[in-house]
């Protein structure tokens, strides 16, 4: 299937330019990209250039613009031609009646992430969101790209189509298209495979112990069940883009396209291996939701300001259940290990004072501000849209299956967002939304709505999970005799104590103890990060013990009342007597049984 090209209205439509990039990156060792724009067929007084403040998919306005340097602009004889600046990402050039233009300028690319820039002897990578200007009013309007390379045996690997007969020309059909089409340059290695007779290329740069005779396979299996959710692929060739590096890990989703950064020796071990996993299929999934079934407020993207919704904890958090579900689906790994996997991010969620305080609809709409902005209260007083959206589908999931005995699940509310809106790229409603999954279960969702997803109650997990012939178990911090609870998270920094969490109403707060405190001494005995779990396990809870701490550089000692223990992990397993009905539910669920994951 081929997928809808949307277009977004423009009040200069009738007038066509000639727009071409070229990028050049002649000392690769200096980070910087020279970037040429030459415009042809400009008839306005004023030519306006603007540089989007984020990209698609990461909701944080980044500021691309503070790495451009060096601009200038000149007509077609090379005469100079007066510019200002008018705002942070917004030039603009008098033409003095000129109708080509052309525009120079540098960008300094020293920062490996899926959604920025790196440039240096190895290879050049770019967003061109991070990259290229846009001409406001223009962004329907074709360009060709043409990269330099510095030497003859880099190469081009971009989503993009070439330009028949132009070396390193590509093209893209508008801006959007272009935002959406990261470029890798240099002598990585490419790999190519097909599934549902589609081309598919495994793009790697960076040393490590990734096996593509390994991976590869597995990806396939990704894309098949997937493929087999939505009914088949809405793309005519896609890339991932694998950078193996030193400690980086993320992924960003495109149309046709993904942009992976993991561990470089993060592919031995199974379980790190299987998080690589996860997170293709967490990007592969974004394919249909979010890059085609989206928000109304991401239907057309303004690159300029933040782009709201209350949203993206189905965006994202939908996407976060089915990561960890399609390996399992996929027989990459067992129903025991995805349960594993989900008990992972139900202690998280537990552990996360925030869940309780901050609706996952406002996690969506504040992402802008908070999930990538943390600081020492985060914890206290926020959620994840991920990690919140994705309890919430899976309970909507369970509770699909219990109510239609596994004939429905969570896979035809994504069918049906498919069909009504992914196909044709229009937008949803957050009510629309809502309505969506109603349809598929069957039933008036608004109190469940209005518990979970706009309020802050807590999930009815255990609940839903007894239905399926599972229980949860908690496991205590520490070995041995548990720990008392004193609210505190400390870590060990540059041979320092560092306290970086406080707990909002534990009795490290009530004992006055605040982040960055430096902690020296428990009892007059000097103690470290990693030996306070044991030492707090010499006390009972209501004990009172005295902290010696460095508060702003001055020592003072603090009295802390130890409190109940608390879980240190949940753990999701078998019911002891499941019901013929519980293990119906999970072999319906799951496609095994019960007695499998004991």
């Amino acid at each position: 299937m081929t997928e809808a090209t949307k277009t977004r209205p423009s009040s200069k439509s009738g007038i066509v330019l000639d727009l071409h990039y070229q990028v050049a990156m002649p000392n690769p060792n200096s980070h910087l990209f020279e970037v040429m724009l030459r415009v042809r067929g400009w008839q306005a007084s004023l030519l306006d250039l603007k540089m989007p403040v984020w990209t698609p998919g990461s909701y944080l306005v980044r500021e691309y613009a503070k790495h451009l340097q060096d601009f200038s602009a000149r007509d077609e004889e090379e005469r100079s031609l007066p510019w200002r600046k008018i705002s942070k990402n917004h030039w603009q050039i008098d033409t003095l009646g000129v109708s080509e233009i052309t525009v120079r300028y540098r960008i300094f690319a020293n920062e490996l992430t899926v959604r920025t820039n790196h440039l240096d002897g190895t290879h050049g990578y770019f967003n061109p969101a991070a990259l290229f200007f846009y001409i406001p009013g223009r962004e329907e309007q074709s360009i060709r790209i043409t990269i330099v390379p510095p030497q003859a045996e880099w190469r081009v690997t971009v989503p993009l189509s070439p330009v028949p007969g132009k070396a390193n020309t590509f093209l893209a059909p508008d801006f959007d298209t272009l935002v959406d089409s990261p470029f890798e340059i240099g002598s990585h290695r490419s790999y190519y495979f097909e599934v549902d007779g589609l081309e598919h290329e495994l793009a790697i740069w960076g040393q490590g112990n990734a096996e593509p005779s390994k991976i590869i396979p597995d990806i396939e299996k990704i894309i098949q069940v997937e493929a087999d959710i939505f009914g088949g692929l809405p793309y005519d060739r896609y890339l991932f883009l694998l950078h193996l590096s030193a400690q980086g890990y993320g992924g960003l989703e495109h149309k046709n396209c993904c942009s992976l950064n993991y561990p470089r020796l993060g592919f031995r071990s199974q379980d790190r291996y299987h998080r690589f996993i996860q997170l293709v299929a967490h990007e592969f999934f974004h394919l249909w939701n979010v890059k085609r079934i989206r928000p109304k407020a991401l239907e057309e993207f303004d690159y300029e300001a933040e782009n709201y919704t209350t949203s993206l904890w189905f965006c994202e958090g939908a996407t976060s259940y089915y990561d960890i579900l399609i390996p399992a689906r996929a027989g990459i790994y067992d129903a025991k290990t995805f349960l594993q996997s989900m008990s992972k991010d139900f202690s998280r969620l537990m552990a996360t004072p925030g869940r309780l305080v901050q609706p996952a609809s406002e996690s969506s709409w504040d992402a802008w501000i908070k999930l990538y902005r943390r600081d020492a209260n985060s914890d206290n007083c926020q959620v994840s849209y991920y990690l919140k959206g994705e309890m919430i589908c899976w309970v909507l999931d369970l509770h699909i299956r219990d109510r239609s005995g596994n004939e429905r699940s969570l896979d035809d509310v994504m069918r049906y967002l498919w069909q009504e809106f992914g196909i044709a790229e229009v937008g949803y409603s957050p009510e629309q939304l809502q309505q969506a999954i109603e349809y598929v279960a069957r039933e008036d969702l608004g109190e469940f709505f209005d518990r979970y997803v706009y309020g802050t109650e807590e999930l009815p997990i255990e609940q839903y999970l007894e239905l399926f012939g599972l229980r949860i178990k908690t496991k205590a911090n520490g070995n041995g005799n548990t720990a008392p609870f004193t609210g505190l998270t400390v870590k060990s920094e540059n041979g320092k104590n560092l306290v970086k969490f406080v707990e909002v109403g534990s009795p490290a707060v009530r004992a006055g103890i605040d982040p960055d405190d430096e902690l020296l001494a428990i009892d007059g005995l000097r103690t470290s990060a990693e030996e306070l779990p044991e030492r707090l396990k010499d006390y009972q809870p209501g004990d009172e013990i005295a902290i010696a701490l460095f508060h702003q550089d001055e020592l003072v000692v603090r009295s802390l009342i130890l409190g109940e223990p608390r879980p240190s992990s949940y753990r999701i397993m078998p019911a002891k007597q499941p019901t013929p009905g519980q293990e119906k539910n999970f072999r319906g669920w799951l496609k095994t049984e019960l007695s499998d994951i004991r």
